[in-house]
């Protein structure tokens, strides 16, 4: 692939989405091709699989969750990213495969080497393709509350309390403790200028 495959995780409010965009901006004006997405989403069909198992109103098994990510991740790498990465351009997408092995593996009492069945799932839907970098952003979740509630955002993962972004902290750390050339973590409390100036620095490394 000539182009470069950047990820950005984390506990929900973080700040990804504003991230994302700040890294897309900047690269746009050095006149770099961007291509800016998120999971689950990309595309109509992965989009509305997005509808779905956000849903609060919806109940799904831990096991028909990551089928269905993994299915519209497979359209998503078909339509998107594959073919960005082959032109040379920036892919910066907001959640990918880490997700998928946090939200349904590690906060299912699963450990890091015990995430073979979902990893083998995300190979197929992939097609191997991996991300460069994965930036998590990281924070005490208590921390994110209010921004949480100034968002204004809830859906069926966010609704499922504090404890379980406590978790999903644990599983992104945990993550990238296991592979410390690929995820990297910056403090999501310092102000946007500060994490958006820790993270450009990250990007500007790996396309050199």
């Amino acid at each position: 692939m000539k182009g470069k495959f950047i990820t950005f995780e984390g506990v929900d409010g973080a700040g990804k989405s504003t991230q994302i965009k700040l890294i897309a901006d900047r690269l746009t004006a050095e006149g770099k091709a961007v291509v800016l997405t998120r999971e689950p989403g990309g595309t109509g069909i992965a989009e509305r699989v997005r509808n779905i198992v956000l849903d609060v109103g919806l109940q799904l098994s831990v096991r028909t969750e990551a089928l269905l990510f993994m299915a519209a991740r497979s359209e998503h790498i078909e339509q998107i990213i594959k073919p960005a990465l082959m032109a040379g351009k920036v892919v910066l997408c907001d959640r990918f495969c880490d997700s998928t092995f946090v939200y349904q593996g590690l906060t299912q009492g699963k450990t890091v080497t015990e995430l073979d069945s979902l990893r083998n799932l995300n190979l197929q839907a992939t097609d191997g393709i991996m991300p460069d970098l994965t930036v998590v952003l990281d924070a005490d979740p208590k921390e994110l509350l209010l921004r949480r509630d100034a968002r204004g955002v809830t859906d069926r993962f966010e609704n499922k309390g504090l404890d379980f972004q406590e978790n999903l902290r644990a599983g992104f750390l945990a993550l990238a403790q296991a592979e410390p050339q690929r995820i990297k973590v910056v403090n999501a409390l310092d102000s946007v200028e500060a994490v958006n100036e820790q993270i450009f620095t990250l990007v500007k490394n790996l396309l050199g």
